[in-house]
């Protein structure tokens, strides 16, 4: 296997993979895009599971998207990456990818609930539709971060219409967050999907509260667990 990493000039340039479980490549390359803004030290690419749903909505499309997703673990891995990040908000696969791969594996669900207790101490979750409460819920208590969980609230905003009709999107889960921060008790406003990468900024314009996007997140701890 040849060495982690790429070199420009006598600089080590670290190589991080995105791989999002669900096959929109549109989706793909704005988290890609994302990641590498939010870390530029990192070389960051983008894979797209072809094999897997359009949208992980729900623990069917999760179930559904691991297989898929698997065998590009693997394959980031042999190829030499310094770090993985899994594109989906439900972290699908996280546990299974962690076990086959070779370098640091990071959820950007996971990377957004360590970024916002340490930002805000509690937070509420914004997601899609409610099918995504559960998963999300069984997600920060196996992690830990319960106690510092307002509520895990849906939007009502599909996947896809993030692309589809961003601006009735940016409405709806601006309203919800709105409503978060206002029942809550909370700090912070977590975007619980990767297509809601774009948000952040105007979420906290918005709101004078900090957003946090998991893409973000996830490319920032890569980065500094890396060094």
């Amino acid at each position: 296997m040849r060495a982690r990493g790429w070199c420009e000039g006598d600089a080590r340039v670290l190589r991080i993979v995105i791989i999002n479980p669900n096959s929109t490549e549109s989706m793909t390359a704005a988290m890609a895009a994302g990641a590498q803004a939010a870390a530029p030290g990192l070389r960051v690419e983008g894979w797209t599971s072809h094999g897997g749903p359009p949208a992980i909505q729900g623990a069917a499309d999760g179930d559904a998207a691991v297989p898929h997703l698997l065998p590009l673990v693997q394959k980031a891995s042999d190829g030499g990456a310094d770090g993985i990040i899994i594109g989906c908000f439900d972290d699908t696969g996280l546990e299974e990818a962690r076990a086959l791969a070779a370098c640091p594996v990071i959820g950007i669900g996971q990377a957004a609930y360590h970024m916002a207790a340490l930002q805000a101490g509690r937070f509420s979750v914004v997601t899609t539709l409610a099918v995504s409460i559960p998963v999300l819920e069984e997600n920060i208590a196996r992690t830990g971060f319960s106690p510092w969980l307002g509520r895990v609230r849906a939007s009502g905003v599909p996947v896809l219409a993030l692309e589809a009709d961003p601006a009735a999107a940016d409405v709806a889960i601006l309203a919800e967050a709105r409503t978060a921060l206002a029942e809550d008790r909370v700090g912070a406003i977590v975007l619980g999907c990767a297509g809601m990468v774009g948000l952040p900024e105007r979420i906290t314009a918005a709101t004078g509260a900090p957003a946090i996007d998991g893409v973000t997140a996830a490319a920032r701890l890569m980065a500094a667990m890396l060094g």
